[in-house]
């Protein structure tokens, strides 16, 4: 009753009977009636609780399904809106045959990223024979074709008048007007190219590439094939070299050789607009009184910052870039930073009136002449302006009769001469051992026998031999550059023999059929092990022509192959072009022993060392 009361007492009046109100008059007397009252009156409440309670738990596990769901389809849909779909199926080997061969000549090879998948494509000459006779080709189509390196297919394909020389990739095209110097001065010296210098650029999206055969230099934009200038010359005889900006217009020039037909001692150099291809004033003439082998011509900056040019015919001589310039243009505008000249370069030119530099001439020829620079051999169709500022500095590996001499920069001296066997390929550089300096991996094929040597880049001192049955094959080897730094050599020829053992009687000299086909391969030499050679592929295909293309993300790098398939009949024989995957191909290598050395690597260890081989492409500083 006390409770009851004190209740009745601190609630005044009667309040409404509804849920959650009390009237003290109606309350029990009992403590224990006044708790079964106080459950009855809060159990709408717990209820509503226990409901939200279950929502929530609803609510979080539908959260942790939906949210997980939401992100993954958020990541496909970014994935599929930022990664670039490939292009094609990407083939670690392929084949593809491409008209018909022109003989042992080397066609026009070239790599370049055109389909800007990051993988170097394929660009070469090709020849078709038809049964339409063309007033100006007659029964053959010339044609410069592109294919994708991932799967072999055609990106696209240019016909030409001529058979193609020389095709070569790199040159950029900025997608912004030309800035001008003062005055319009570029404007005012070539006015014939007034109307293409405010849009040739934004008509030539990607890189540009050059056609050139003996009348024309054509350039195309190497993601369509379609041309977008051409210039029309007498007897080019060179590829096209790269020079620095000569009008302010910010695209490189160049510059191209041309000689007679009759190779007569007259060599003229003319260089033209990278931009638009007109000529840069008149072909600069060059009376050379030896006559031999086209060497060049070649860039060079030397040390101080002056440029020249190389060139020669079966001799070595150099001109400045600022002379030739003046020769061409008396009165044309020129960028101050020509006009620098060597004085050590200088104290060789023949006489007081003369502008050529005399480098090098003796009683045997000059067959080759190459920068000492690893990657020269395989890519020097580049127009690449970093690549090409590599190329042009540093010594020179210089070729004549039996003779390779390492022809220094500085004062053009003879640093070392290493005299055995006359050369029949361009040297190819590499790192054999690891002093930092190139060393070059040349051959000899003579009486059906290779001779193949890797001389010492700083000394001249052979490193490396071996001998290979082989008839004569003019092939120039690679050098590919792998992650230790390290290079390894692909050359090819027939089956190696031992050491201190002649020739045996299978021996097949050239011109003398043989009974069977003869089988060609590819080996691969790496230095950590000069005993054992990889061979990658056999073939009795003619090889012509390869060249290096590497995949940086992959750690790889891809060897392509131009080859002469004969066929049964007389007909000319098949051109055929194959992309191998290195690192595919030494997994399923065959391990050739060349001699027993002191220690005798395993299986395993062998298997474990080229598994584990990496490639990629090294920036080199030439030495």
């Amino acid at each position: 009753m006390a409770a009851a009361l004190s209740r009745a007492l601190k609630l005044p009046g009667k309040k409404g009977s509804q849920l959650g109100e009390y009237d003290p008059l109606t309350q029990a007397d009992s403590e224990d009636e006044s708790e079964d009252d106080d459950l009855v009156l809060n159990y709408p409440r717990n209820g509503l609780a226990d409901r939200k309670r279950k929502q929530v738990r609803s609510t979080v596990r539908a959260a942790f399904f939906l949210v997980p769901l939401v992100v993954a389809m958020l990541l496909v849909l970014l994935c599929a809106f930022l990664i670039p779909c490939q292009k094609g199926v990407h083939q670690p080997q392929w084949e593809r045959s491409l008209g018909e061969a022109g003989g042992v000549t080397p066609p026009a090879l070239a790599l370049w990223d055109v389909d800007g998948d990051a993988v170097e494509d394929v660009l070469l000459g090709e020849t078709e024979r038809t049964n339409d006779t063309h007033p100006l080709q007659g029964t053959k189509v010339y044609s410069a074709v592109a294919l994708s390196a991932t799967s072999g297919q055609v990106l696209w394909r240019h016909v030409m008048r001529e058979s193609v020389m020389f095709i070569q990739c790199g040159l950029q095209y900025q997608a912004h007007p030309v800035p001008l110097p003062a005055g319009g001065a570029a404007l005012r010296a070539y006015p014939e190219t007034a109307p293409l210098l405010v849009g040739q650029r934004e008509r030539a999206s990607g890189p540009v590439c050059l056609l050139i055969t003996k009348k024309v230099l054509t350039a195309v934009n190497g993601t369509t094939g379609r041309k977008l200038w051409s210039v029309l010359l007498e007897s080019i005889d060179s590829q096209a070299v790269l020079l620095p900006d000569l009008q302010g217009d910010t695209v490189p020039d160049l510059l191209v050789a041309t000689l007679p037909a009759d190779r007569g001692s007259d060599l003229s150099l003319t260089l033209l607009s990278g931009l638009t291809g007109a000529m840069l004033g008149r072909p600069v003439t060059f009376n050379l009184t030896a006559k031999g082998k086209l060497i060049g011509p070649l860039l060079h900056e030397t040390r101080h910052g002056a440029y020249y040019i190389l060139f020669g015919l079966g001799t070595v001589e150099a001109v400045s870039l600022w002379d030739v310039y003046m020769r061409a243009n008396s009165n044309a505008p020129l960028i101050d930073s020509l006009q620098q000249k060597e004085a050590e370069w200088e104290r060789l030119r023949k006489t007081n009136s003369s502008s050529l530099l005399h480098l090098y001439s003796g009683t045997e020829q000059v067959d080759f002449l190459l920068p000492l620079v690893v990657g020269f051999g395989n890519n020097h169709n580049s127009l690449d302006s970093g690549t090409n500022l590599n190329w042009t500095r540093g010594d020179w590996a210089l070729v004549y009769g039996a003779k390779l001499s390492l022809l220094r920069e500085r004062d053009a001296h003879q640093a070392w001469t290493f005299n055995e066997l006359p050369i029949h390929s361009q040297p190819v550089s590499g790192h054999f051992n690891e002093d930092g300096i190139p060393d070059l991996f040349i051959q000899h094929s003579a009486n059906g026998i290779r001779k193949v040597q890797i001389v010492d880049g700083a000394s001249g001192h052979i490193l490396w031999k071996a001998e290979f049955l082989c008839p004569h094959l003019v092939l120039e080897a690679s050098a590919v550059q792998t992650t230790m730094g390290l290079s390894s050599f692909l050359f090819w020829a027939s089956q190696p023999i031992p050491a201190k053992k002649s020739p045996t009687k299978t021996t097949v000299a050239p011109g003398v059929a043989s009974a069977e086909p003869l089988i060609r391969n590819l080996f691969l030499l790496h230095p950590t092990y000069p005993t054992i050679l990889l061979q990658l592929a056999s073939t009795t295909d003619t090889a012509v022509a390869g060249a290096v293309s590497y995949q940086e993300p992959q750690l790889d790098a891809s060897y392509i192959t131009v080859s002469l398939r004969p066929t049964l009949d007389s007909e000319p024989g098949a051109q055929v072009v194959k992309r191998l995957s290195l690192r595919a191909a030494v997994a399923k290598a065959q391990t050739v022993r060349l001699k027993e050395g002191p220690l005798k690597p395993g299986a395993f260890e062998l298997n474990k060392f080229f598994r584990q081989l990496g490639f990629r492409q090294l920036r080199f500083r030439p030495q």
